[in-house]
């Protein structure tokens, strides 16, 4: 076997074999801002032979022009690249969105015909999302259903306010179930509250805020509650970050008192739960109410749980969850 590479010009002319040339489709993402392409695809658009843009109003479109790239705007078919490629040539293609289905579907099917000499086809991602991408997506999304949708645009803060509850709860389910699947749609779904409550909060007339703003604010408290991670302090256990987290946090609520903040509405078991760990945390002697009834008895019980270490609520909850199985079982209906 000749030692030359098969699909070298001079192995192509020896052969007789016509050199069907490159066609590259450059994809870029929506996402990432215009004109910022990877140096493989400035040096793939600089090299073509001829490049083409289906959609003349491309974001990409005039940032590459402004590099000196020639662009004709047309949206070839299979067939016209191929042509187009004879001799060798290389054409690019630079993709709508992050894909041409039709154009590549169209080349697949000249390939499996095996009447067309195809020439090589090559992908390139011109721009990559970056973790987190998808958020944007999201964003424009709501914008849109918020302006058109007649129940979504007429939603406010308090009106949604149930939802919330009910997608926590929801949440919270799938964790204990081990549902992956479950998980992943109940995330989106709180997600969503966040994401809606920020596009109700960006028309308000009064000290308005968008979705930007609440990430930004997420993220210097994080950066200023970790400091064993963003700054010089230290932290090897879990302890010692949790107790970096709350005395950090004491200081930026400035509270009067140990019980400022904690929301009276939740679960019982989960008040006296957090009211339990306030006192600890705060080394304060608060001896437990007494009282008769069975109140008083689940709030010993909570306390008590609270300072072992163990979630009263996440606890009955299991519990209930057991016994709901012992009544399905009576029932005869079994697992389910």
């Amino acid at each position: 076997m000749n030692a030359q590479h098969a699909d070298t010009p001079q192995a192509t002319e020896a052969s007789g074999a016509p050199d069907t040339g490159r066609i590259v489709l450059l994809t870029t993402s929506h996402r990432v801002a215009p004109g910022v392409l990877s140096w493989p695809a400035w040096q793939t658009l600089h090299a073509a032979d001829e490049v083409l843009c289906p959609d003349p109003d491309h974001p990409q479109l005039p940032y590459v022009q402004e590099t000196g790239v020639p662009v004709r705007t047309a949206a070839p078919t299979a067939q016209d690249l191929v042509d187009a490629c004879a001799g060798g040539r290389t054409v690019v293609v630079i993709a709508t969105g992050e894909g041409d289905r039709p154009l590549t579907d169209g080349l697949a099917r000249l390939a499996g015909s095996g009447r067309v000499a195809m020439p090589d086809l090559e992908l390139l991602p011109g721009s990559y999302d970056l973790p987190g991408a998808r958020l944007l997506d999201l964003v424009e999304v709501m914008d849109r259903i918020r302006r058109e949708c007649p129940w979504s645009s007429q939603q406010t803060h308090r009106g949604l306010a149930k939802y919330a509850i009910e997608e926590a709860y929801e949440l919270v389910e799938a964790i204990e179930d081990g549902d992956r699947d479950e998980l992943r749609e109940e995330l989106g779904d709180v997600l969503l509250q966040v994401v809606f409550h920020a596009r109700i909060a960006e028309e308000a007339e009064e000290e308005p805020f968008s979705l930007d703003d609440v990430a930004g604010g997420l993220v210097e408290k994080l950066i200023h509650r970790h400091p064993h991670v963003f700054g010089d302090e230290a932290a090897e256990t879990p302890e010692e970050v949790k107790e970096h987290w709350l005395r950090t946090k004491a200081a930026e609520k400035r509270r009067a008192s140990v019980t400022d903040g904690i929301p009276l509405g939740q679960p019982g078991l989960a008040l006296a739960a957090k009211l339990a760990s306030r006192v600890r945390h705060a080394g304060l002697e608060v001896d437990i109410p007494s009282g008769e009834g069975i109140g008083y008895a689940l709030l010993t019980m909570a306390v008590l749980a609270e300072a072992d270490g163990v979630d009263p609520e996440a606890a009955l909850r299991a519990a209930a969850r057991a016994y709901r199985d012992a009544i399905l079982a009576a029932e005869g209906h079994g697992d389910r």
